[in-house]
């Protein structure tokens, strides 16, 4: 689960229309998250010294089913992701990247041709309808939170007091990030309309999880 730092204010950045994309198969951004990643890859080396210069954002994308075939070519990824600030920049002696992106919001990819190592796209903004859930629906999720990390022995993981204190964006997105679904079902939960369908939307897939669990130990689900 995400620590108490995972729940910072988020303030706004400008963003660029065109940024540099940063295709990966098993990772999926949410804004008002942080993603520590690691940069080897030359063409992504250069991507973060390209970044630097022309407006501190990188956009994360999902690869799709299929991108085994082609991932040093130009393989398909899903066009709703989510724009990252570099907020930290840590160069390695041999030319590797340590860094950390602050998730800002949602957008939609358009790709396009540039004379780069990289993969570029021009991005229109996709924000979330609604910052706000229904009292009764954040106390569902969090109820149900609970209980799957029961299940599972992870309740030490939970920061209960960094989520209560959490704005409702904040949390749901973190939540989103943080738990163990797969690559899929978590475009699924970015792909979502409003905060409040993001929300159902997690809390049937910690009980489809829960279920699952009941079932191969035996218990009634």
């Amino acid at each position: 689960m995400p620590s108490e730092s995972s729940f910072a204010s988020f303030e706004p950045y400008p963003i660029p229309e065109m940024i540099p994309v940063f295709p990966l198969p098993h990772v999926v951004f949410f804004p008002r998250t942080y993603l520590p990643l690691h940069i080897f890859e030359p063409r992504y080396r250069q991507m973060v010294k390209q970044a630097m210069t022309s407006g501190q954002c990188i956009g994360m994308a999902l690869l799709k089913e299929g991108w085994e075939d082609n991932y040093y070519g130009k393989p398909a990824f899903y066009e709703i992701g989510c724009v990252g600030r570099l907020v930290r920049v840590y160069k390695l002696p041999d030319g590797r990247y340590n860094i950390v992106l602050h998730g800002l919001e949602r957008c939609r990819y358009r790709e396009e041709p540039m004379e780069s190592s990289c993969r570029w796209a021009k991005i229109s903004l996709h924000p979330m309808e609604g910052t706000s859930l229904d009292p009764q629906l954040r106390r569902r999720l969090y109820e149900t939170v609970e209980t799957y990390a029961r299940a599972h022995q992870t309740e030490t993981l939970i920061d209960r007091s960094a989520m209560q204190r959490a704005t409702d964006p904040v949390l749901v997105h973190s939540l989103s990030a943080a738990l163990d679904f797969t690559p899929t079902e978590k475009q699924f939960l970015l792909e979502s309309e409003t905060l409040t369908q993001q929300t159902r939307r997690l809390i049937d897939l910690l009980r489809l999880k829960l279920s699952a669990t009941n079932a191969a130990q035996g218990q009634d689900v």
